[in-house]
């Protein structure tokens, strides 16, 4: 059997990144699977050096090879912000999802809608010898001011999918995983994961 580490402790993108690569017929681990506990510091000015730093450490950590990601969420009117510091946007200590949303809003309010913005996300695929490849993705939408939706974590409930009318945790797993950033960058790095599996 094929191992594949996705390094990360959060388990909504656990969830995701599990059900876009089931089909691939390996077997996919958590940290926890695989007996680690690891948390990386995420202090790289750019969203592919965080995921390398972290899918470097899970797979020296553990012998794997290992699939990490950082994304963001870009919004126009703040010049791109929150981005990199997405999940640390809130300055206040133990900040929820909750918190972060209900923050992002609040900046909002002097700028005049619709306040377009975009998820990018960066997947890192590391060796533990040291060898990373890398693979983006990204899903443009509208921040609105009323959460909707169950589904999802972080921006999701504030995220509208032009195209669909409906936020990001309005989505079902399986539509989410055609559309979302993180589907588009996992699965752009299906290719580099096959190759990295049959070497």
């Amino acid at each position: 059997m094929k191992y594949l580490l996705l390094a990360t402790n959060n388990i909504g993108k656990l969830r995701e990144i599990q059900a876009i690569l089931e089909h691939l017929g390996i077997q996919l681990l958590s940290p926890k699977d695989a007996g680690i506990q690891l948390e990386v510091v995420e202090d790289g000015e750019t969203y592919a050096e965080n995921a390398a730093r972290k899918a470097l450490a899970f797979a020296r950590a553990s012998n794997l090879l290992s699939l990490s990601d950082d994304s963001g969420l870009e919004v126009d009117a703040l010049d791109g912000a929150p981005g990199l510091h997405s999940a640390r946007f809130s300055p206040k200590p133990g900040a929820t999802d909750s918190d972060r949303r209900a923050l992002l809003l609040r900046c909002l309010q002097v700028y005049s809608r619709p306040w377009w913005a975009r998820f990018h996300c960066t997947v890192a695929l590391a060796t533990p010898d040291g060898w990373v490849g890398f693979a983006e993705g990204n899903c443009p939408g509208e921040i609105i001011p009323v959460e909707r939706g169950q589904n999802g974590f972080g921006y999701d409930p504030i995220f509208l999918v032009v195209e669909k009318g409906l936020t990001m945790a309005e989505l079902g797993m399986e539509e989410k995983n055609t559309l979302s950033h993180r589907a588009r960058a996992v699965s752009a790095a299906i290719p580099l994961i096959r190759e990295k599996l049959s070497s």
